[in-house]
């Protein structure tokens, strides 16, 4: 959480000690309460300086998604996710936020920084 979208969520919401409480793994999202909103953090990773894969960021969406139907959550706004310093393709995880929101009722806005 040192660089990238990750810094600004750190100096905007804090939390890093709640995140960490939760143990989340590859694959899990961590999940921040703020006010009438959910922050997630996608754990796409097994280190910062690792590079994320294709199927854990899947694996994370999909854990997001759960915690969107759980909850009550209709609207999940975020920037170009593993496409920045991660240097993931946009087009293949533009496909896969497709592909995992489908059957639900959530909106996905993009947002570019």
């Amino acid at each position: 959480m040192s660089a990238g979208i990750a810094a600004i969520f750190k100096k905007k919401f804090g939390g890093v000690q709640e995140i960490l409480s939760q143990q989340k793994k590859t694959g899990d999202v961590a999940v921040l309460k703020r006010e009438n909103r959910y922050v997630y953090y996608l754990i796409s990773k097994d280190k910062y300086f690792h590079k994320p894969t294709y199927g854990n960021l899947q694996k994370s969406l999909e854990a997001m998604k759960i915690h969107c139907q759980n909850n009550a959550v209709t609207c999940v706004s975020m920037p170009k996710i593993g496409c920045g310093l991660d240097r993931l393709d946009w087009s293949k995880v533009s496909t896969m936020l497709e592909e995992v929101f489908e059957d639900t009722d959530v909106n996905i806005i993009v947002y570019t920084l």
